[in-house]
């Protein structure tokens, strides 16, 4: 299956370990290259993003797409690289990076707002308080879009209040679909096993993320046998955030404490 990849080479590669991205549900890679990817690059970083399967210009349909699905679009991309990749995933692209880091080696994860190993039910209920009628939607039509159908939706669940309107109706131009499939997986058929995952990890979270909150991200940290850090006034879309050079700063800190 042909994914799309995104790719910034830096002008002199300092660091021979390579990083890979995974964006969450209804992203795709552009929500790395923002920042992320040309901020890497300047540090001496080989940094890619994948789009996962259906989304952005990555072929497949998104439609029936399990985590199992997700996590082989990862493996595909790893694969090209002539030494494993430092996994760094955002919200269910987290998720995924904990089922890949299960069966697969590399360097270290990073986990940016992660879906926590146990699952979604804590932010589908987050989800309900909120709005129950987006549940509803998302439960009769079997697909994930209701939850960022509109503007307003889409910035309660990813967006600070004080990113731009005209920043945040560009990413929610660029939002696909997601697969009812991956969710109900999220839900609990297809959980993750923390102690098969033996890479280090890096589990950061958001002070005011209204889908992940800080209980569930400290819950992740100790299932990793780390704590958790959390960036203040910063919502679930870190990357893409005001401060997000503070959240890339620290990844690039701790993969040098590392030695990576």
């Amino acid at each position: 299956m042909k994914l799309e990849t995104i790719t910034r080479t830096p002008k002199t590669q300092t660091h021979k370990t390579p990083l890979l991205f995974v964006h969450g549900m209804w992203h795709g890679a552009w929500c790395w290259d923002e920042f992320f990817l040309p901020y890497f690059a300047a540090q001496g970083y080989h940094a890619t993003a994948l789009s996962l399967r259906g989304h952005a210009a990555s072929q497949g349909k998104i439609s029936g797409s399990s985590i199992a699905n997700y996590v082989s679009d990862v493996e595909q991309v790893s694969k090209t690289f002539d030494t494993p990749p430092v996994i760094i995933g955002h919200s269910m692209g987290g998720f995924i990076t904990q089922k890949y880091l299960q069966t697969n080696e590399a360097p270290a994860g990073v986990l940016l707002a992660p879906v926590p190993h146990f699952g979604v039910w804590p932010a589908t209920g987050r989800v309900f308080m909120h709005s129950p009628l987006i549940l509803l939607k998302v439960m009769t039509q079997f697909r994930l879009r209701p939850a960022v159908e509109t503007p307003t939706h889409a910035r309660w669940a990813l967006f600070s209040h004080s990113m731009p309107k005209k920043q945040m109706l560009k990413y929610f131009a660029k939002l696909d679909d997601e697969s009812f499939r991956a969710y109900l997986d999220l839900l609990g058929l297809n959980l993750v096993n923390p102690k098969r995952v033996k890479a280090p990890m890096l589990v950061l979270g958001a002070e005011n993320d209204t889908v992940i909150s800080v209980k569930n991200i400290n819950a992740t940290a100790k299932a990793y046998n780390t704590q958790a850090e959390i960036f203040p006034n910063m919502a679930h879309d870190m990357m893409l955030e005001k401060d997000w050079q503070s959240v890339a700063e620290r990844i690039s800190n701790w993969l040098k404490e590392k030695g990576i």
